[in-house]
């Protein structure tokens, strides 16, 4: 595969263009990798900071108490926006529900393990757990396994 980058002076022109033969799991990956950089949000932190924080660096979104809050290494911030809302505005940079109050990065999961009951586990590349319930494992595992994936939905 080549490789190239070309300097240019306009930032407001600078964009990434793909050009492959098919479209496979490998090139879907370069995808949401390179729309995830750069893409930042902001948040309350628990001390009552504002701060800014990338998207990339979110590993899962949870809904509780009627709040969401975005799950980073390093900081927990309180988000205004809904569950749902989050899950429907990144679902095409890799972010898919995992359960009713998780929306989870795909970018960042290390591994799937089964649980009891039809359920798995998310391990995730910072070595939390989330639950992967029943209504969203089969829909997670073709994500992830690349099963009945449209590729238009890139």
């Amino acid at each position: 595969m080549q490789v190239s980058i070309r300097k240019i002076l306009n930032k407001e022109k600078e964009q990434v263009i793909i050009e492959c033969v098919e479209i496979t799991p490998q090139i879907k990956d370069i995808y949401s990798y390179v729309q995830n950089k750069g893409t930042e949000l902001s948040g309350m932190t628990e001390e009552q900071y504002r701060k800014k924080f990338r998207l990339e660096d979110v590993y899962y979104f949870e809904a509780l108490d009627e709040k969401v809050f975005a799950y980073t290494k390093e900081q927990v911030y309180e988000i205004k926006m809904r569950l749902y809302e989050a899950e429907e505005a990144f679902k095409k940079r890799h972010f898919i529900r995992c359960s009713k109050s998780v929306v989870l990065n795909l970018m960042l999961l290390d591994s799937i393990s089964p649980a009891l009951n039809g359920r798995f586990f998310a391990h995730m590349k910072n070595g939390e757990k989330l639950m992967i319930s029943r209504q969203y494992a089969k829909r997670l595992k073709q994500v992830v396994m690349g099963g009945n994936d449209n590729e238009s939905e890139i």
